[in-house]
């Protein structure tokens, strides 16, 4: 069996199955400092009740606007082809849940 050797200028990736199938997150918490900007990737279950930290990504601010600026490109593309995205189902926008961490 040949190895695979990396294109130059090409970034090898690894990842597992698990890394590959991805987490779905309903809710998103951002924080920043001077340094950095922390994404909480967060499950809020069905009840409303109780949720789940998946995530906590931490990036540099200008990493942070290069995701923000990819971010739109992309929501941008998707509209053109599938038309506007609705941000709250009919009937208006629901309240934002008042979320704290437990250990």
């Amino acid at each position: 069996m040949e190895e695979q050797r990396p294109v130059p200028g090409q970034v090898q990736i690894k990842a597992d199955e698990k890394e590959l199938q991805g987490q779905y997150s309903n809710l998103v918490m951002l924080h920043h400092n001077l340094e950095e900007f922390t994404f909480n990737f967060i499950y809020i279950f069905p009840n409303g009740t109780q949720g789940k930290l998946l995530a906590s990504m931490i990036a540099s601010p200008g990493h942070a606007k290069r995701i923000w600026r990819a971010l739109g490109e992309n929501i941008s593309r998707y509209e053109a082809q599938f038309g506007p995205i609705k941000e709250a189902p009919e009937g208006g926008i629901p309240p934002t849940p008042n979320v704290g961490f437990v250990q």
